[in-house]
């Protein structure tokens, strides 16, 4: 058994047809050929060279050492990890089917493998960090062959996907070099996610539970609100409470729940917030989930966009990067961060 990462777009544009659809597919645009039709690598470096004339022969090389495997190399009872873009979580599926070629497409779904998914919605946080080093390789498909991943995550299976014990935690070297055959995870890893992996740990090292509503009042503060937070335990349906303007009595009044857990918040404990907007007169509500939300929140709540804003953990951190500078000084000596410049990579 191999096991292989794919992603769903560079965004996570196709996250939810590949899960829906319970297939994975390769996504390159206008790659209308049968791939198990070719008898050799060549044949497809020369096909792709002439679908995408303006690219690099470097390019091309790395591509047609993603998109091989797919049709020629993956096997039914592998296993494929999503790691999801919109919510920080990793969907984990066997390949029940053999590689299937769809002319008539719709581009770019011409080619496909069935999955059943038997790990879903598994939060981030249940896998160490050398693990989500390979799940932030810098490729849409790759197989992930370092730190005994196989066996380890077979035992989460095994142990209904709960968080890997901390002995199985292993401190790795992350190679970030280009490897020859960028079918494994030796590839480039992605920087920006390998730091912000970092971040998201100390985050929950040093704000756990009800420390995170004090990481996000502390940011609504740098944006210039005057802030309310409530004590640990019940707190009548606001975590904080936030104005604008001088003292907080200006017009833009904020009510504030924050979910630390790695659990996906449901419609019902949203709509909570919005009883809890009227409880304290505040015309504008800020629901934080630290673990994300369930796929139909965001889209029924799209009727409350002007009073109402779902912060995931991706949000979390956007905000946190673009007010740190702000921050109380407590806050950035709990959480000490630095700007760095690099080279921005390109997915190949």
């Amino acid at each position: 058994m191999a096991i292989w990462l794919v992603r769903a777009g560079s965004h996570g544009e196709y996250e939810q047809k590949f899960l829906q659809e319970n297939r994975v597919y390769v996504t390159w645009d206008a790659l209308n050929l049968d791939l198990a039709a070719l008898s050799e690598r060549g044949e497809l470096v020369v096909a792709m060279t002439e679908r995408y004339p303006d690219d690099k022969p470097k390019t091309i090389i790395n591509w047609v050492s993603q998109v091989w495997p797919f049709g020629q190399v993956m096997q039914k009872g592998d296993w494929v990890v999503l790691p999801s873009k919109l919510q920080p979580v990793v969907y984990i599926g066997e390949i029940t089917g053999d590689y299937q070629f769809a002319p008539e497409g719709p581009d770019p779904f011409f080619h496909w493998r069935s999955v059943k998914w038997i790990g879903e919605e598994i939060p981030r946080s249940h896998f160490s960090q050398d693990l989500l080093y390979s799940f932030g390789a810098f490729m849409t498909i790759c197989r992930i062959k370092r730190n005994n991943a196989e066996e380890r995550l077979k035992a989460m299976a095994e142990n209904d996907w709960k968080p890997e014990p901390n002995a199985a935690v292993i401190k790795s070297n992350v190679d970030t070099t280009v490897s020859s055959d960028a079918t494994d995870d030796t590839s480039e890893t992605n920087l920006e996610e390998l730091a912000k992996a970092q971040i998201t740990r100390l985050i929950e090292a040093k704000f756990k539970g009800h420390e995170l509503t004090r990481l996000v009042a502390a940011i609504l503060r740098a944006q210039g609100y005057s802030t309310w937070q409530s004590p640990a335990g019940a707190d009548g349906g606001a975590d904080i409470l936030a104005g604008s303007g001088s003292m907080g009595f200006g017009e833009h009044g904020i009510c504030v729940e924050v979910k630390s857990g790695t659990g996906l918040v449901d419609r019902p404990t949203v709509d909570k917030l919005l009883g809890a907007m009227s409880k304290f007169n505040a015309p504008q509500g800020l629901f934080v989930a630290w673990g994300g939300f369930k796929a139909n929140v965001q889209k029924e709540l799209a009727s409350s966009f002007f009073r109402l804003r779902l912060w995931t953990q991706d949000d979390l951190l956007d905000q946190l990067f673009a007010h740190y500078d702000k921050l109380d000084d407590e806050i950035k000596a709990e959480l000490p961060l630095t700007r760095i410049w690099s080279v921005a990579l390109q997915e190949d």
